[in-house]
């Protein structure tokens, strides 16, 4: 039986690159070489697109000094021959059979990439166009999953461009809503780039600032004293859910440096919850999953309030990180599911949908 042709897609145009890269280097890892034959696609920080075979022994980090660059451009035959890789002896010179992207943040989870994937009818991992697009979007998410009776933490957004021209109109109403603290974001960013807990009106004008580098809108929500609590969903239509596993960050909240440069932010899992608060976690979380359309994998993370006990969650990642410290195939290998079977798992969930998306039809009959 011929090996799968796995396109493992990583790198790509936003500051989560490097997250990327080294998520990619564990999927790698875990891919059986019996059953796959693994193809390297790096999208560097210009958005320039190369390709390796892993076979070689190359590593993700290796493939952006790659001789084979990848173009994206139209076929003859009025389709889109997606990576279609320039010089003699590619090792796309043979169909992809599902690419798995882990490109995190803008440009490989928020819906771009996927469309592109899709326009080539090309299988891949993970949840479609709207889950990503969707699970991107800080306040997009939290209106579906607060219409779908999932608790979501108060927030106010704006546009970059009307909080430059009034910044104190805004930290007023902030203020009024809120008080302090609050926290400070981008809309669409992940890895908690861009992020700030402000405490006064002059940290919080000087955090929505700096939110606003990352993206065109941001966001302030009210600062919730939590346990910050975190499960992982694999599956389709009817998702399973993982154990629940608590983060405890070095840092006063779980911060960029927190995630994956400090070694002292610690994961216990399972979480020492009551089960009453573990099963509601659980529930939310596939409710989530089905609420956003989603697909394949996510990660769910919420606040356990310290003062009341009052669950929220925070945010729902259709990409999450696969990192050596990354919570979600943690949780899954403490469920009883290793990390290579779970790779596998994702990667048959994908080939299931490219298929049900194939067997669509595309002319109306009547």
């Amino acid at each position: 039986m011929p090996k799968l042709r796995v396109g493992l897609l990583f790198g790509g145009r936003s500051t989560e690159h490097e997250v990327s890269v080294v998520s990619a280097t564990n999927v790698l890892r875990a891919l059986d070489p019996a059953r796959y034959a693994p193809v390297l696609i790096g999208i560097d920080h210009d958005g320039r697109w190369f390709v390796a075979e892993s076979e070689a022994g190359i590593l993700p980090e290796a493939v952006f000094s790659s001789q084979h660059a990848v173009e994206v451009a139209p076929s003859l035959s009025g389709g889109l021959a997606l990576l279609r890789a320039r010089g003699e002896g590619s090792p796309l010179r043979a169909p992809l059979d599902i690419v798995f992207p882990i490109a995190h943040g803008r440009f490989g989870e928020d819906g771009t990439l996927q469309g592109l994937l899709d326009l080539a009818g090309i299988a891949y991992v993970g949840g479609g166009v709207l889950a990503s697009a969707v699970g991107m979007d800080k306040v997009v998410q939290k209106r579906v999953l607060r219409d779908s009776g999932v608790p979501v933490v108060e927030w106010l957004d704006i546009s970059r461009h009307e909080f430059e021209l009034d910044p104190d109109g805004f930290a007023a109403t902030v203020e009024d809503r809120f008080g302090y603290p609050v926290f400070a974001k981008p809309v669409n960013t992940g890895s908690s780039v861009g992020i700030h807990k402000a405490r006064s009106r002059e940290e919080l004008v000087r955090a929505l600032k700096d939110a606003g580098r990352y993206d065109l809108r941001v966001m302030v929500e009210r600062a919730v004293e939590a346990r910050e609590l975190e499960c992982s969903v694999l599956g389709g239509y009817r998702p399973e859910v993982s154990v629940v596993g608590e983060i405890i960050p070095s840092h006063e909240f779980y911060d960029y440096e927190a995630k994956y440069v400090s070694e002292d932010t610690r994961l216990v899992i399972p979480a020492r919850i009551p089960e009453a608060v573990s099963d509601r976690i659980r529930e939310y979380a596939a409710r989530a999953f089905r609420a956003i359309d989603c697909w394949g994998m996510a990660r769910a993370d919420f606040f356990l309030d310290k003062r009341n006990g009052e669950l929220f969650l925070n945010e729902l990642n259709t990409l999450p990180g696969m990192t050596e410290g990354s919570l979600y195939w943690r949780a899954w290998e403490a469920s009883g599911i290793r990390l290579p079977e779970l790779v596998n798992r994702l990667i048959e969930l994908g080939l299931e949908r490219g298929r049900e998306k194939a067997a669509l039809e595309i002319r109306y009959r009547r």
